[in-house]
């Protein structure tokens, strides 16, 4: 009889250590989970036509960086029509011996970027933006535009039938530096708000004289 008030007051003992335990538990859960930082919104991902034409975009890009003919004229089409941005039309057997050309320009790196794809049943038409780099004698200089591609899917591939780029800028590593040409003339032509004209070489006329608007 005289051990049963100090097993309950063991039990009172252990119950409580147990609650005490509980509740630093709870405590450190719940500081865990307020200064656990928020996930990170994941970007939408691209349509699977984008993200398809996109590696052969830049299949393309890194067989023109490499030189390396059999890729290029795997992405390329026998009856492929090139449109450069100056205008210049040329095939594929062109388009494969301009990267050996000696002494003309040297591709360094292109980047194609795939904004919008349309598929009409066999036939794809790519829009996009690029950015080409080559070194002319020795000199680096990049061209920015857009382009269109039209792929054919024949034999479960896609090629490139049509190629066409607009140049939107072109930039040289060179410091050119373009002397500004004087003018004799008193009042240079100039269109108001769009063009205001050279400015004049001669001196302003003196007060008082010849050329003075009548009063």
């Amino acid at each position: 009889m005289e051990m049963r008030p100090q097993f309950l007051r063991m039990r009172h003992i252990f119950f409580s250590l147990a609650a005490s335990a509980a509740l630093f538990a709870g405590l450190a859960s719940a500081q865990q989970t307020g200064t656990t930082q928020p996930s990170k919104p994941t970007q939408p991902a691209q349509p699977p036509e984008i993200v398809q034409f996109q590696k052969l975009e830049d299949q393309w890009s890194e067989a023109v960086a490499k030189r390396d003919q059999f890729a290029l004229e795997n992405i390329l089409s026998p009856i492929l029509v090139n449109i450069s941005s100056t205008g210049e039309v040329t095939t594929r057997n062109q388009q494969v011996a301009e990267l050996f050309e000696k002494g003309g320009p040297r591709p360094v790196s292109v980047e194609q970027r795939v904004v919008n794809v349309r598929i009409f049943e066999d036939t794809a038409l790519v829009d996009g933006t690029y950015i080409v780099k080559w070194k002319t004698n020795g000199v680096l200089r990049e061209e920015r535009g857009i382009f269109t591609h039209v792929y054919q899917h024949a034999r479960s591939n896609w090629i490139c039938v049509h190629s066409q780029r607009t140049a939107v800028v072109e930039k040289t590593d060179e410091k050119q530096k373009t002397a500004s040409k004087k003018t004799n003339a008193e009042l240079p032509f100039h269109i108001p708000l769009i063009y205001q004209g050279k400015r004049s070489t001669q001196p302003p006329p003196a007060a008082g004289s010849q050329n003075d608007p009548p009063q």
